[in-house]
């Protein structure tokens, strides 16, 4: 008789709901996947993208040895070479760099392919390793770094409510997000409140899966969001429906920024974000009357020059009304704020030789091509594909290109970025390996268990550093601590929210909540801020309001670049992950390109056309459809297409390496272009 096991473990995948799966394994394959039906937040379902995670794993593509490249760089061209000569080669070249340029001229690059406290980004697989060497820190800052540094400098923190309560809201303003697409165990929480009577509101540009189930859409231009927020503010003083009590005890700077929404009344707004003015009053004065309000905001909304500010100013609406305190109320965003692992004990940066310099994520190009003393000589690329997905596109790919550039990348597949690789390492995936997770929308940790042995020769991320230090002869012990042990080590925080939460309680129970107090209100009596209160005004940040953005709002870029860009997550990819499934591509089309039907027709464009969508950083080819889901003015893509699968480029190829006003974040939303029709074949 076969045997057949359940393992317990966890979704890696870049997405607030950090899902807990359950792995089927019959005589040592898995052979089924699913939610964990005891989960309190995954309740049983997976995503359509993660529901193929076994398919994935056994695609004929998948990297399975290390690998050498013998063509030119970029064009993907490799022989099989063993993992003692890879290791060897890796080796030698590192110790080069750091003889010749010192450790600095090391990049240790990590993605949120997975999202990992041991083999990814949360627990940056290799930092330890890295630090030894004196490598450039990693500004991990491209998917939340404005919006976490807005409300920090709000709430003094990125926490915010706990999303499950959205369930006792009496409104809910999903605010740039749609969790239909990203995020969508979410919904459960949405739609208790509207069985209760609840309303549901989506502020975005795009009529998205989630806005056109919502009770009322809002579509203002990419990165006004602050102006609405500041009018919507306007409405509410107006009515005298602030909450006095709560501003007096618990905020700070309230006089000075109750001036600067008198700057702000609906018909400013109006002008500013094209919101009809009537809509916004009708909006506001629902807030001033509907406690609790709640609001998800999350990444669409911060990826533009004023990001930052626009989520500071959106955490002021409940310090008004004083919803922070109620539960049901306040603002959710990344509960990964909650989250106190002792990540210093794991990463040690105190192995660091000296003080290093620290590198952008989103600005890779620049830091390939611009940055001297020393100038980045080896890059280490884990989890990510920021050919695919980094801003920029071209000026990466040059950079990439550079012959005195050594290049390392760590990916289960032949991704547009290992095509520029020196050397291909085969990692583990997550069924194959062990992890420690978090979810940053729900406050629950998980252990992922391995349920299966790696295929080939691949390797866990945590094993492959080990290996690697060993080769160059390093002898600080806590370069080979087990992965066991990394996990205990993280679970040894003296926090109050992780008492009781073992490795071993975790292993047994697949994931455990925290021990946050319930109702979870961290916000009814205060705040982490440097003065205890919610701060309208900061010492480091100044006076929250509205920052514009850059170029959505540059009148002459807008005469030569008339639409505004919106590069959105896509249904069938998580960023760029999925994207060279053959049944997801299949779904999603491929890469298209929608705007207004008027726009279409000032251009003399069809729908179905074959599209270019150019600014002077570069273009994308794209499929044109017309649909009212956009406003003029308005275009919008999909991001997470490979750049070889899709014509040679995507989304990427337009954005600029520009940063926010706040956290050093991307600008993926702050993006001009012209449209113009490609001959027809």
């Amino acid at each position: 008789m076969p045997t057949e096991l359940k393992v317990l473990g966890a979704c890696p995948m870049d997405c607030p709901d950090g899902c807990s799966w359950i792995v089927t394994v019959r005589d040592g394959e898995a052979v089924g996947l699913r939610g964990n039906p005891d989960h309190p937040y995954t309740r049983g379902a997976l995503c359509a993208k993660v529901n193929r995670w076994l398919e994935r794993a056994a695609q004929p593509d998948r990297i399975l040895h290390p690998l050498r490249r013998t063509g030119r760089k970029g064009e993907g061209r490799f022989e099989r070479i063993g993992w003692d000569e890879a290791l060897g080669e890796i080796a030698e070249r590192l110790d080069g760099v750091v003889r010749e340029h010192g450790g600095e001229a090391i990049w240790p690059y990590w993605g949120s392919g997975t999202l990992g406290y041991l083999q990814g980004l949360e627990g940056y697989a290799g930092r330890r390793f890295f630090n030894v060497l004196g490598a450039s820190a990693h500004d991990a800052n491209i998917c939340s770094a404005a919006g976490s540094a807005g409300m920090t400098a709000a709430i003094g923190s990125s926490g915010g409510m706990d999303p499950q309560d959205l369930a006792h809201a009496g409104l809910i303003i999903l605010w740039g997000t749609n969790p239909l697409t990203s995020g969508h165990h979410l919904w459960k929480f949405v739609q208790e409140a509207r069985k209760a009577g609840a309303r549901l509101v989506a502020i975005d540009p795009v009529r998205t899966r989630t806005a056109r189930q919502a009770d009322e859409h809002l579509a203002p231009l990419p990165g006004t969001d602050a102006a609405l927020a500041l009018a919507l503010l306007h409405v509410i003083v107006g009515l005298g429906a602030q909450d006095e009590e709560y501003l007096r005890r618990h905020t700070l700077g309230w006089d000075e920024f109750r001036g600067r929404i008198a700057e702000f009344p609906p018909e400013r707004a109006a002008e500013i974000t094209g919101v009809p003015a009537g809509r916004i009053a009708a909006l506001g004065e629902r807030i001033a009357r509907t406690r609790p309000t709640a609001i998800r905001a999350t990444q669409g909304l911060q990826r533009h020059a004023g990001g930052g500010a626009a989520l500071r100013v959106i955490a002021g609406i409940p310090a008004v009304t004083g919803d922070w305190a109620l539960r049901g109320g306040g603002v959710a965003s990344s509960t990964s704020g909650h989250v106190h692992l002792d990540k210093a004990a794991l990463w040690r940066d105190d192995l660091r030789p000296g003080p290093v310099r620290t590198l952008s994520m989103s600005r890779l190009g620049e830091g390939l091509l611009d940055v001297r003393d020393p100038p980045v000589k080896a890059l280490f690329v884990m989890a990510a594909n920021p050919v695919a997905s980094t801003p920029h596109q071209n000026r990466v790919r040059r950079g990439l290109a550079r012959d005195d550039l050594f290049t390392v990348v760590i990916d289960p597949f032949p991704t547009d970025t290992a095509d520029y690789a020196d050397i291909v390492l085969p990692p583990t995936i997550q069924h194959e390996h062990a992890d420690l997770h978090e979810g940053y929308g729900h406050l629950y940790l998980a252990w992922n268990e391995p349920a299966v042995a790696p295929p080939g020769e691949c390797l866990p991320a945590t094993e492959t550093f080990r290996r690697l230090a060993r080769r160059m002869g390093l002898d600080e012990p806590s370069l080979y601590d087990s992965d066991e042990s990394l996990a205990e080590q993280l679970l040894a925080s003296d926090h109050p929210w992780l008492a009781g939460i073992t490795l071993d309680r975790l292993r047994a129970e697949g994931f455990a909540r925290m021990s946050v107090p319930d109702p979870f209100l961290p916000y009814a009596d205060g705040f982490p801020t440097p003065s205890g209160r919610f701060e309208f005004r900061s010492a480091d940040a100044g006076l929250a309001g509205y920052v514009p953005p850059a170029e959505v709002a540059d009148g002459e870029r807008a005469a030569r670049y008339p639409f505004a860009l919106i590069s959105a997550a896509s249904h069938e990819f998580l960023n760029s992950q999925f994207g060279n499934n053959a049944e997801l591509r299949r779904r999603s089309g491929g890469l298209t390109v929608r705007v207004h039907e008027d726009d279409a027709k000032a251009r003399g464009l069809t729908d179905g056309q074959r599209v270019r969508v150019g600014n002077d950083r570069g273009a994308f080819e794209a499929v044109l459809k017309i649909t009212d889901e956009v406003r003029p003015g308005v275009a919008a893509t999909e991001k997470g297409h490979w750049a070889k699968l899709a014509g040679g480029a995507n989304a990427n190829a337009v954005v600029d390496e520009r940063d926010t006003d706040l956290g050093g974040g991307p600008v993926f939303h702050d993006t001009r272009v012209e449209i113009t029709g490609l001959p027809r074949p």
